[in-house]
């Protein structure tokens, strides 16, 4: 489903990625681990069309994302990928409905339909009763639920997630884990996370292991 080839990147002088070559079936969840500065988050900028790669290939659900131009860029990168990030990057004036509403209509869904979409999707991840706050008025753990929400809402064929649970505490930490694998058995979601959490990785059905802008082995 995402399968890359010989990825190259380079920040001047230093190079981060040193020919990567992995592949991600549908419906997997993922986990990347590796010390600081093993271009973990590099490759996963890459993978979601955030950056672009000095060399080789990227197939993302059939699509070979670098012969696309700009535009066409940004509408996949909105209906294909969705991103969770470690500090949920939420709107602070806008409501979780209004958060998650808003890369369906980015991708020109109507008012209506992104926000029954949004109610149904914040039902689902059992926030109906929180749809009306602001990120201020909700807890840690309820803002990385609405982003989840938020990732879910245009259905990408994958969700890549920046240490996901970096910033929570241990309960909300857990109950964020196991909505990765409830997503994966209910929906068939892929996700492939960044992180240094032990207990994730352990969870994940592959970890992949990278040091020093290579892959030095899968589990």
């Amino acid at each position: 489903m995402i399968e890359l080839q010989g990825i190259t990147k380079s920040f001047g002088t230093l190079q981060v990625l040193k020919g990567i070559d992995l592949m991600i079936e549908k419906g997997e969840v993922v986990s990347i681990v590796g010390p600081s500065g093993a271009g973990k988050t590099t490759l996963l900028q890459i993978m979601g069309t955030l950056d672009k790669a000095d060399a080789g290939t990227i197939l993302l659900n059939g699509t070979e994302v670098s012969r696309l131009k700009e535009k066409e860029l940004s509408a996949f990168r909105n209906r294909q990928i969705g991103f969770v990030f470690q500090f949920h990057q939420l709107l602070p004036e806008f409501t979780a409905l209004e958060n998650v509403m808003i890369p369906a209509l980015i991708a020109g869904t109507s008012s209506s339909e992104a926000m029954q979409k949004a109610k149904e999707t914040l039902t689902f991840l059992g926030l109906s009763g929180r749809a009306s706050h602001k990120p201020a008025e909700l807890s840690g753990g309820e803002k990385q639920r609405v982003a989840v929400a938020r990732a879910l809402i245009n259905n990408p064929a994958v969700i890549l997630a920046d240490e996901p649970s970096g910033s929570l505490d241990t309960r909300n930490k857990e109950e964020l884990h196991q909505l990765f694998f409830d997503l994966r058995d209910k929906l068939g979601q892929t996700f492939v996370i960044v992180t240094h959490d032990e207990s994730l990785a352990r969870l994940t059905d592959r970890t992949i292991h990278m040091v020093d802008g290579r892959i030095s082995s899968e589990v």
